[in-house]
């Protein structure tokens, strides 16, 4: 199977769960918005077996601008990463 789209994957989910693919839809939403709830208040969210959302602070930084060779200056932000969980790992090898 190559990748999914979001609406093969309802399609998906809906046979599997027998839910109907607004049910699978909503359900997706709620999880996606509990999980970027989680990561704001405290810094993750683990999904067992897949991985986790880690929120992580990046500091200031001198870069490139690649077209011109120009060194500018990158701000600190905070960023989301994802860390794979091993039943993940083990099950793709």
């Amino acid at each position: 199977m190559a990748k999914l789209t979001k609406s093969q994957l309802l399609n998906v989910l809906a046979e599997k769960t027998e839910m109907s693919k607004k049910e699978v839809a909503a359900f997706l939403e709620t999880f996606a918005n509990l999980a970027y709830e989680e990561v704001v208040n405290s810094g993750e969210f683990i999904i067992p077996g897949i991985g986790k959302l880690v929120k992580k602070n990046r500091a200031a930084r001198m870069g490139r601008n690649p077209a011109t060779g120009e060194e500018i200056h990158i701000a600190a932000k905070t960023v989301v990463k994802f860390r794979v969980a091993k039943a993940a790992k083990d099950a793709v090898l």
